[in-house]
């Protein structure tokens, strides 16, 4: 019996309220398997109201490089943790499933780490075309984060992040919300990664609604989420 090889790519994407956008998800990753070794991790934490969890299951059924990881905790950090230690690939990437960036740009990502052989190389996107309001939100926690935790921080929750799956042992306690985000790119510029940035097209969702930038009280949660989380990183690595 043949050993099945390890993927070269595995991609994770947390879901959340997705029904509609996962089978235009696999039909576009399903036609880069023609071109990489990849699979693709949906992770679901139990929080959705539709049928995303058995839309993920169905087609984790019908194709062999879709995975459904279900988790029974909440938390977009959780998710995203559990499917990055989930994952089996050389390279790990993650992004979202609501489609505003291109799938492409994941392989657009390891081609970028795949020239550059030393294994300490962290590739982010870096977004262009993002509302005007949202440029001036990334920009204002941009420098807040640069001056708080004294490394260049910019455009923080910018699609894809992809690296060398040996970059899973550096993560240690990170957080279950929607700082993780900042938590692994932070870890990147403190072990001495090469960041690699590249532009990615931000796009309007075909279906659904972000999960916290709804509106201006769910952006000023998530602030307020943020600036803690950074203080408490700050306190704990006593900078």
């Amino acid at each position: 019996m043949l050993k099945k090889l390890k993927p070269e790519l595995s991609i994770v994407l947390p879901v959340f309220n997705e029904e509609q956008n996962i089978p235009l998800v696999v039909a576009e990753y399903l036609k880069l398997t023609k071109v990489k070794n990849i699979e693709v991790i949906f992770v679901e934490d139990t929080g959705s109201t539709d049928k995303t969890r058995e839309v993920i299951k169905k087609f984790s059924r019908k194709y062999t490089f879709v995975k459904a990881l279900l988790i029974n905790e909440r938390g977009y950090g959780l998710s995203l943790y559990s499917g990055l230690k989930f994952a089996r690939g050389k390279f790990i990437c993650w992004t979202h499933a609501d489609l505003q960036t291109d799938p492409k740009d994941t392989i657009r990502a390891l081609n970028i780490i795949q020239k550059n052989s030393d294994e300490k190389v962290f590739v982010k996107g870096k977004r262009y075309g993002i509302p005007l309001s949202d440029s001036f939100f990334t920009f204002g926690m941009s420098v807040f984060e640069t001056l708080i935790l004294g490394k260049p921080l910019y455009d923080i929750n910018a699609q894809p992040n992809l690296f060398h799956n040996s970059f899973i042992g550096l993560i240690k306690d990170p957080p279950s919300d929607f700082s993780f985000d900042l938590y692994i790119y932070y870890t990147a510029k403190k072990e001495g990664y090469k960041i690699l940035r590249f532009p990615v097209l931000f796009k309007k969702r075909i279906y659904g609604h972000s999960a916290w930038n709804n509106n201006l009280a769910s952006k000023i949660k998530f602030i307020k989420r943020t600036i803690k989380f950074t203080f408490d990183l700050k306190k704990r690595l006593n900078l």
